[in-house]
């Protein structure tokens, strides 16, 4: 027995979220002057450490042989690497894939973000790119309402981030152009 067409369908997954929100959006991000999240990440942290968690969480497609055909990754992006070797974890925004709004996330991989973080007693790093103002214009016309500023009352996400700041080394990042 052999796992190698499981390991070809993980690779063939890995490789479709890798194109993030597509070549359309990846240079609408470059010719705005904005690095995509992977490229700045890559820049971040030491060469040959980056380490994503979770890349091939998203929405797929399916054909009538129920063979994968497309997949548009989260718009959250995780991962663990090393700064001067020291290890981080890194949690930010795919603009790609949709313009950094959580209500379009898995909001999941923002927790095990804050989760990592404050478990093993490590900085975590916040690329935002979001829509700022507690909400976006998306989560008034879906949900008839803004997302409350800060996230009060929303999840145990906001505790989480209160908590890692009170614990752990915290930084936050907005993309103001290529570094």
């Amino acid at each position: 027995m052999t796992w190698q067409p499981e390991l070809d369908e993980l690779a063939k997954r890995e490789a479709l979220a890798k194109r993030m929100g597509g070549e359309d959006k990846v240079k609408r991000q470059h010719d705005a002057g904005r690095l995509t999240i992977r490229e700045r990440v890559n820049l971040l942290l030491d060469q040959g450490s980056l380490h994503e968690i979770g890349i091939i969480a998203g929405k797929a497609a399916y054909d009538e042989h129920n063979d994968l055909v497309d997949l548009m990754p989260s718009n959250s992006f995780l991962a663990r690497g090393l700064i001067n070797g020291r290890p981080v974890v890194v949690a930010g925004d795919d603009f790609t894939v949709r313009g950094g709004s959580a209500d379009a996330t898995i909001k999941e991989k923002n927790l095990m973000a804050e989760h990592m973080a404050l478990e093993l007693r490590i900085p975590i790093i916040r690329i935002i790119e979001g829509s700022g103002g507690g909400g976006s214009v998306k989560t008034i016309e879906t949900k008839g309402r803004a997302n409350l500023p800060g996230g009060v009352g929303q999840s145990t996400r906001y505790d989480l981030i209160s908590d890692n700041m009170g614990t752990v080394p915290t930084g936050w990042s907005r993309n103001q152009g290529c570094p």
